[in-house]
């Protein structure tokens, strides 16, 4: 489960993956199959991480859960433990969104 923050407003998103980087190279537009309604708002960036969830239904109830929130209480749900980014998430996302919400010349 995750919450994504746009760098152009306080907008907030939340989703549910088993591929955190694919997920938000979608959303930015890197890959194709980003949701709709965050089209607008790029760059967006991580803002919280929840989970994991043991199942696909613990998951969505989490996930309607966070829906009902809104802005910046969704990055302090005390709902389940936040969890901070794997060391090997944190190069993977900070390329897949740069300071100026670009795409990564790797990515173009």
């Amino acid at each position: 489960m995750y919450v994504l923050v746009s760098d152009g407003s306080s907008r907030t998103y939340v989703g549910s993956t088993t591929d955190l980087e694919r997920r938000l190279a979608q959303h930015n537009g890197v890959r194709k199959g980003g949701a709709r309604t965050t089209r607008r708002g790029r760059p967006w960036r991580l803002g919280a991480l929840y989970g994991p969830c043991e199942t696909r239904t613990e998951a969505q109830r989490l996930e309607r859960q966070l829906k009902k929130l809104r802005g910046s209480e969704r990055l302090r749900a005390d709902l389940v433990p936040q969890r901070e980014p794997r060391p090997a998430e944190i190069p993977v996302l900070d390329r897949l969104v740069s300071p100026s919400g670009d795409r990564p010349d790797e990515l173009r």
